[in-house]
């Protein structure tokens, strides 16, 4: 199973690794900084032996990363596998905004049920069910989440089962949350949000969430 680094150490932005299988342009490692879509947040972006990295998908516990079909890698070979950091950095700001930013509504809202999510560079975005328009919430929840991170709290990440890959997110006084994603180390760091409230369709209501830059 890959040592999955994104979790360890998410700022980590190059590291060398082993590959453990090549089939045709598919590879895997032993050790990885290039974290694969999941929970609605994006792939990386970035190169392994300065060929860069198509796509990046989770199967199981492994991750399988798709190059140009004549990358020349072969199994064994130690790599350097880098991430654009900026890219994920600010995807990093936009999940942790988003979960905060869900958890806040869930409170506002008891029993709202969450239908997608997704974390782009651009913004992040949270789907919901509900016949009510929600933006009478948006300037508490904005006035919520700027205190959260002015506070500078720690966010505390870490395994509650590390043999199945399950991971948790972990506020003190406000929640801990089930998540895969890689996540900051204090709230200031979000920096200064914006959000906005889109109708997708009948009964359905959408937070466009946005961070500066």
């Amino acid at each position: 199973m890959v040592e999955k680094l994104f979790w360890s150490d998410p700022y980590q932005t190059r590291a060398e690794a082993r590959i453990t299988s090549v089939q045709d342009n598919c590879i895997t490692l032993d050790r990885t900084i290039f974290f694969a879509f999941s929970g609605g947040q994006e792939s990386d972006q970035g190169t392994i032996n300065q060929i860069p990295v198509l796509a990046a998908n989770w199967h199981q516990q492994e991750i399988i990363y798709t190059l140009v079909a004549d990358h020349g890698l072969i199994p064994g070979q130690v790599v350097s596998v880098e991430i654009n950091w900026p890219r994920r950095y600010r995807l990093m700001r936009l999940h942790f905004a988003c979960e905060i930013t869900l958890e806040l509504i869930y409170k506002a809202r008891p029993g709202i049920e969450k239908i997608g999510a997704h974390i782009a560079e651009d913004k992040a975005r949270i789907d919901f069910l509900s016949q009510d328009n929600l933006s009478a919430l948006l300037p508490d929840l904005k006035q919520r989440i700027d205190a959260l991170v002015q506070q500078n709290l720690p966010i505390h990440s870490d395994y509650s089962d590390q043999s199945k890959g399950r991971r948790y997110w972990r506020i003190d006084g406000f929640a801990q949350v089930p998540c895969g994603g890689t996540h900051l180390r204090h709230t200031q760091e979000i920096g200064t949000v914006t959000l906005k409230r889109k109708n997708p369709g009948k009964g359905k209501e959408r937070i466009e969430i946005y961070v500066d830059e």
